[in-house]
């Protein structure tokens, strides 16, 4: 294809690319654009949602708008030698499929014409002049499977590689036993292999939605686990005696001290993987059989930060943006470790963020780039704590502060203080409960008047499993389950519920996604004199609910009669808040 019939594909619009496909009609581009109007958003990802035209063909148009030829695989057949070019290690991730090589030029197919970028990774390890091109993606999908194989021959592959490639066994530290040799443990950290056994054990983990990857050392075993939703699931893991090497290179990648393995150590890893940014929080901790890693995954790309997609329902929504127009106050949010109270925040901040408006944000870490925000790494080695910025912020001018959490007194404190000089101050707190909030800050040494002065709200929540959508199943509950969830059965007279029966858009586990429930404590005039009067927390919680506090109870009944989650979820994360 010649370089001027390239800009002219890059000239026309994705409409009219989309027209000349026959994909759509010229009334379905015009109904788009009204609603791009209206709403906003990109015309490609409105047509997909408005069920005009497929993901699959948006990538087709995507590609040919860029000037990239378009490559038709249904009758697909690999070639050795251009097979060869390029490793699996980047193939899956990537979903790219080599199809050519003339000894000069290798043509690589990719169902997301997005990842062109990634083409000069394989130009480096290929080491040749690379053409992309667009082609179906679930063509891509299936001709990687008959250029490499099915994904299960994968890890028995790499493995094979790693024993064959082994000089010297590495050996695995233990407690008063063998002791690793540092040189052979760096050398394999290094090694081909265990780097793309590492790679391959991270795409399949980002694959799977997951949030977490566990790699644990012990006695006779490694096991690898990922949270996926919430729950730990085992994989197969590869033997004991490449536990050293495998943690050596995730310390090399995230830039930790390959030699020192009886500390604990914290680093980060930024990765690109199929053209998504991902980033890798990395925690080492020294056990009795080696070290413990743990990386956090932090792929912005799998998260909306659009509050009506949180779980949110229409009335906490309006309560929300109520919330976000206020000129001063503090609004918290609270709950447990992995609970989505950073992705409130920032779905908040998301929603309130204006040319006219200041955020600034104090994190640690920081997990999301949100456009026009100013964004704060705490970094407490060296001094830069949450008081010390929010000192600092507060002569920047901001309109709205994010706190990404308040620890201590002195960092309750200065919000308190940065809520009465006119700013509105948003941040987290460990509590199972909304009211419980108020109990925490009085513990930490606020006053419960100055709290009482300033607290605008409390959102306390929770996360619950979303049953897959390709396979619920709708059911009549027993009299033993309302039972358990304290409703009658006339509160339930003619609504079905629903739970999923397994299947591989859900890898068996009956879920997919999740969903957050609700329970929102505005601050009255009456609660206000309920907190200066330092009276129970018992009391404050039935204050709240007379003047329409649904719990988090109360929440996760209403998802279940829509539909959205399971019995057993709402009792297994509500448990303590009746």
């Amino acid at each position: 294809m010649s370089s001027g019939l390239r800009e002219g594909a890059r000239k026309k619009l994705l409409g009219q690319v989309l027209r000349d496909m026959k994909a759509v009609h010229e009334g379905q581009i015009q109904a788009a654009l009204q609603i791009q109007k209206r709403e906003g958003g990109r015309i490609g990802q409105i047509l997909v949602k408005q069920g005009d035209i497929t993901e699959a063909q948006l990538m087709l148009a995507l590609g040919r708008q860029g000037g990239m030829e378009v490559l038709d695989l249904s009758s697909f057949e690999p070639q050795p030698a251009a097979v060869a070019k390029v490793d699996e290690a980047i193939a899956r991730p990537f979903q790219f499929v080599p199809v050519s090589f003339d000894g000069k030029v290798l043509v690589v197919a990719m169902g997301d014409p997005i990842n062109k970028g990634a083409l000069d990774d394989i130009r480096f390890t290929a080491n040749c002049e690379v053409k992309g091109v667009v082609a179906d993606s679930e063509h891509v999908r299936v001709a990687i499977e008959k250029a490499y194989g099915k994904e299960e021959q994968v890890m028995a592959t790499i493995l094979k590689e790693i024993e064959e490639g082994a000089t010297t066994p590495v050996t695995q530290r233990r407690s008063g036993g063998d002791v690793t040799d540092l040189a052979d443990a760096e050398e394999m950290a290094n090694s081909a292999p265990v780097r793309k056994l590492l790679n391959y054990i991270l795409y399949q983990a980002i694959r799977d939605r997951a949030s977490d990857i566990h790699l644990e050392p012990f006695e006779d075993e490694f096991k690898i686990r990922y949270r996926v939703d919430g729950v730990l699931y085992e994989l197969e893991a590869p033997p004991l005696h490449l536990s050293t090497a495998l943690i050596s290179r995730v310390k090399v990648m995230s830039g930790l001290d390959i030699s020192e393995t009886r500390l604990p150590q914290d680093g980060r890893i930024d990765l690109a993987i199929g053209g998504r940014p991902v980033d890798l929080r990395v925690s080492t901790l020294p056990t009795m059989f080696g070290e413990s890693c743990v990386l956090r995954i932090l792929d912005r790309s799998v998260v909306s930060l659009d509050l009506e997609q949180l779980g949110l329902r229409k009335d906490e929504v309006d309560t929300m943006l109520q919330l976000l127009k206020l000129s001063h106050g503090i609004i918290l949010v609270t709950g447990p470790t992995g609970c989505g109270k950073t992705t409130t925040l920032y779905s908040a901040l998301n929603e309130a963020n204006d040319v006219g408006i200041k955020i600034i944000t104090t994190e640690d870490p920081v997990e999301y780039d949100l456009e026009g925000v100013v964004q704060v790494q705490i970094n407490e080695d060296i001094g830069v704590t949450y008081a010390r910025c929010l000192r600092s912020i507060l002569r920047q001018d901001p309109d709205m502060i994010l706190v990404g959490e308040i620890r201590d007194k002195e960092t309750a404190s200065i919000a308190v203080e940065a809520s009465l000089t006119g700013h509105i101050v948003f941040s987290t707190l460990h509590t199972n409960d909304a009211p419980l909030a108020i109990t925490r800050l009085v513990d930490m040494g606020v006053e419960p008047f100055l709290i009482a002065a300033t607290l605008e709200a409390v959102v306390a929540q929770r996360l619950v499993r979303r049953v897959c959508s390709e396979c619920r199943e709708l059911y009549e509950p027993s009299v033993d389950v309302l039972r358990e969830i304290e409703i009658s059965p006339e509160q339930v007279e003619g609504r079905k519920f629903v739970y999923g029966k397994g299947c591989d858009n859900c890898n068996g586990t009956g879920y997919r996604g999740r969903v957050a429930l609700f329970e929102i404590m505005m601050m009255s005039d009456a609660l206000r004199v309920m907190v200066v009067d330092q009276e129970a927390n018992s009391a404050i919680r039935t204050r709240a609910r007379e003047e329409g506090m649904r719990t988090l109870r109360e929440s996760g009944l209403l998802a279940i009669f829509d539909g959205l989650t399971s019995v057993e979820e709402v009792l297994r994360e509500t448990m303590t808040t009746l």
